[in-house]
């Protein structure tokens, strides 16, 4: 019912910055959460932000705090990552999804009920 689709991906210099957007659509936007994951080569799936699409609430992975921000429009049923000062270490594949639990931000992605497909974000050194 609910569609996700990414944008915004591609290949910054350590230290830049790049913002991504998650489109929403065929469901109403509001009365869950938005949360996006990233996953390297070899390594599980991690929650990187996720945010109350009611309320607006955030909750941040220790990795990314200070540095990153999500933020959502619903008007335009999009939620963004801006991400700055980028690192090596944040060459991901980043996906949104979306969370219909009300409560807490949940940060497991098998708690999450919808998924985008998915953009890569390359940082070089």
């Amino acid at each position: 019912q609910l569609q996700l689709v990414e944008s915004g991906g591609g290949l910054v210099q350590a230290g830049g910055s790049l913002r991504l957007s998650c489109a929403a659509s065929g469901h109403t936007f509001s009365g869950y959460a938005m949360g996006w994951f990233r996953q390297a080569p070899g390594k599980e799936r991690e929650f990187v932000a996720g945010i109350r699409v009611s309320s607006g609430r955030t909750y941040y992975a220790d990795s990314v705090k200070g540095r990153f921000t999500i933020s959502r429009d619903n008007a335009k049923n999009t939620v963004y990552l801006q991400m700055n000062s980028l690192k090596a270490e944040d060459t991901a594949v980043y996906y949104c999804a979306a969370d219909f639990t009300i409560g807490i931000i949940r940060t497991r992605p098998y708690e999450y009920d919808y998924w985008g497909q998915g953009t890569q974000v390359t940082v070089s050194s």
